[in-house]
């Protein structure tokens, strides 16, 4: 999947230019933008604001908080100057994308508190475009921007919201974003766009795969990583394409997907860790893991599975994490072992095969969340329930 989050933006933005500048010629001081509060003309300013502030953010590495300054417009700036800023801008936007390493993460609040490359072109898409829709519903124009755009906004950031039919995919984001309406579906009064997660660990980093990473990488692609030779492994292809199929239901949640397992050394992948499903009504959710031939045998499936257990266990949702493994995968066995995961009980295994249909060749192995309980309370002993969704075990490693 080449990175394209340069050229996107420069689309963008010449798409709002193009329609403003039909009318360059009206007062957009004196014209609220569609349903904002703001005039058109501070709209528009807005839209140079953003380009400028995210240009800034990936150029300076920010870490801890938005860097510290502002853009402003000399007096008597007329329609047309504005239009320069925001193509100027957007051209500095452009090229710093362009620039930018893809390993780059740079502060921004919502929700993990940091994006990489692509999470800062699509917030920087989704402002243009949607800010345009507001000064064109304010000035009586007719705005629908090139339809790969909303579609790439929507799987990157807005991996929770499940895509409109067909090509519908700026109605599906303008109703995302509280601008429209779509057929059965309740208007939306508040919301915020999601960046993927990321996980560090001592030689890695758990990068969360979007529907936009996972649709490249089901179809044969890269999913935008540089892969060491050998990868992605099937298994990975296998659960990107679990993301795309809960995505297109509406019911992905990107902290229960899939990760790519990135070396910090070189930034390149090496396999793929994730999980079957959102946790179950009982607190269980299945793992699984696979690395590419050439990146066995270093730990690092045991690392990532650590982290990602850790991180999944500090959960209030969560209860217990399972792995179904093939008897005959002994590395895979060890991994779990070498991460905490204890193999089930007998019983806990007849269960799973006989009122849940896992294959006879599998082995389950659990880790469980420790107990907690008040000073001087017994605690409970462990769970002997194993997760309710064993029909679909498909391990990936």
């Amino acid at each position: 999947m080449r990175h394209m989050g340069g050229e996107r933006v420069t689309e963008a933005v010449a798409s709002c230019v193009a329609l403003l500048r039909t009318a360059a010629d009206r007062d957009w001081e004196a014209v609220k933008a569609g349903r904002l509060e703001w005039s058109c003309h501070k709209t528009a300013f807005h839209i140079a604001e953003d380009l400028i502030a995210y240009a800034g953010q990936l150029a300076g590495r920010a870490q801890d908080a938005y860097v510290p300054f502002e853009i402003t417009l000399d007096d008597g700036t007329d329609n047309a100057g504005l239009l320069q800023v925001i193509e100027t801008t957007g051209a500095l936007f452009a090229a710093t994308l362009r620039t930018t390493p893809r390993e780059v993460r740079a502060f921004h609040p919502y929700p993990f508190r940091s994006a990489n490359r692509e999470g800062f072109a699509a917030m920087g898409i989704a402002e243009v475009l949607l800010h345009t829709h507001d000064i064109a519903e304010g000035l009586g124009l007719s705005y629908e921007p090139p339809a790969e755009l909303p579609q790439f906004v929507l799987t990157t950031i807005f991996p929770h919201i499940r895509p409109g039919p067909g090509p519908e995919h700026w109605r599906t984001l303008l109703w995302a974003t509280g601008r429209g309406e779509l057929p059965g579906r309740p208007a939306v009064t508040e919301w915020r766009w999601r960046n993927n997660l990321v996980l560090p660990t001592n030689r890695l980093t758990l990068q969360g795969v979007t529907p936009a990473a996972a649709t490249d990488l089901q179809t044969g692609g890269d999913g935008g990583f540089e892969w060491i030779d050998g990868g992605p492994f099937h298994g990975t292809r296998e659960a990107a394409g679990m993301v795309v199929k809960a995505y297109e239901e509406g019911v992905h949640r990107p902290e229960w997907g899939l990760f790519v397992l990135v070396r910090r050394e070189d930034g390149r992948a090496v396999g793929g860790i994730g999980f079957h499903g959102v946790p179950d009504e009982e607190g269980h959710t299945e793992v699984g893991y696979d690395l590419t031939d050439a990146a066995r045998g270093h730990g690092y499936a045991t690392e990532a599975l650590r982290a990602l257990t850790d991180h999944a266990l500090a959960a209030d949702e969560v209860r217990a994490l399972i792995a179904a493994i093939h008897v005959d995968n002994a590395p895979s066995q060890d991994v779990a072992t070498r991460a905490g995961y204890v193999r089930a009980s007998v019983e806990e295994e007849r269960t799973a095969y006989e009122d849940h249909d896992m294959e006879r060749d599998l082995r389950l192995y659990v880790h469980r969340r420790r107990p907690t309980a008040a000073p001087g309370t017994p605690c409970d002993g462990p769970s002997t329930r194993t997760t309710g969704t064993m029909s679909d075990v498909r391990h990936i490693h």
